[in-house]
């Protein structure tokens, strides 16, 4: 197949080129004493192809590459706000409950519609020079094993879609959580955990709580700038807020 393409775009070149060549020979033939005017207009026309390759090669093409871009950036966010709805949001208002030194940067994780994107970026920052103090013994994990295991099929599901080869932290974070609810479920009885397998929980539900807080301020300030609605409905059910409602927290469902 690739050999019949390049044979028909080589014969296509051969026969531009050849089709060029008589046009020119015809000209001359038709205005035999004009040959120093027609090597001049060929000349100009030869010079004028580096402007042409800027035009066309950088400027139209690099529109169109931006367009596409954000073409491929309102997919991925479409992905994420899945996400967010169907497991983030219920996941990161469980997890917060087994982190014991939330409470000391709660109030900078909870954006309100005043903030700007320099908050988010703050607010990030902080979050990267915090070690998340997640101890599984802390809470639930019978709770947070029916809430997540059952939504384990939805995110290697979500794995598949190849607009997230693009988006390499929001990848990690679905490999976290799938693997974190892959840990729970291997474990039938978590009652009777001993401490090496409850410390390695507390490592996977650490990692899986910080990529997740990463992407939620991420998601969050998307959808303050596209959004608002979604947003406002975020901001009322922030499950980092001890004030907001309790619907991203309450009981599981499944869609």
């Amino acid at each position: 197949m690739k050999r019949r393409r390049r044979s028909s775009a080589l014969w296509l070149g051969l026969g531009l080129a050849a089709l060029s060549v008589a046009l020119y020979a015809a000209l001359y033939e038709t205005r035999p004493g004009r040959f120093e005017d027609i090597f001049f207009y060929t000349f100009l026309d030869v010079a004028f192809i580096p402007v042409n390759v800027l035009i066309v090669g950088l400027l139209i093409n690099g529109l169109l590459a931006m367009r596409e871009k954000e073409r491929k950036l309102d997919k991925l966010n479409m992905v994420i706000g899945a996400f967010f709805s169907e497991v983030g949001t219920g996941l990161l208002g469980r997890l917060a409950r087994f982190d014991g030194s939330l409470g000391e940067v709660r109030g900078s994780l909870v954006p309100v519609a005043e903030w700007t994107a320099r908050d988010y970026a703050a607010a990030k920052r902080l979050l990267a020079r915090r070690d998340p103090g997640v101890d599984s013994r802390a809470g639930d994990l019978a709770e947070l094993k029916a809430f997540l295991v059952p939504r384990r099929a939805f995110m290697l599901g979500m794995l598949q879609n190849p607009n997230l080869l693009e988006h390499e932290t929001f990848t990690d974070l679905l490999w976290a959580a799938t693997h974190l609810a892959e840990e729970l479920a291997f474990r039938a009885d978590l009652g009777g955990l001993q401490g090496p397998d409850l410390d390695h929980l507390s490592v996977d539900m650490a990692r899986a709580l910080s990529l997740l807080l990463a992407e939620w301020l991420d998601y969050m300030c998307h959808l303050q700038e596209t959004y608002p609605y979604l947003f406002s409905l975020a901001v009322r059910t922030n499950p980092l807020n001890p004030e907001a409602g309790t619907l991203a927290c309450g009981p599981p469902s499944m869609v």
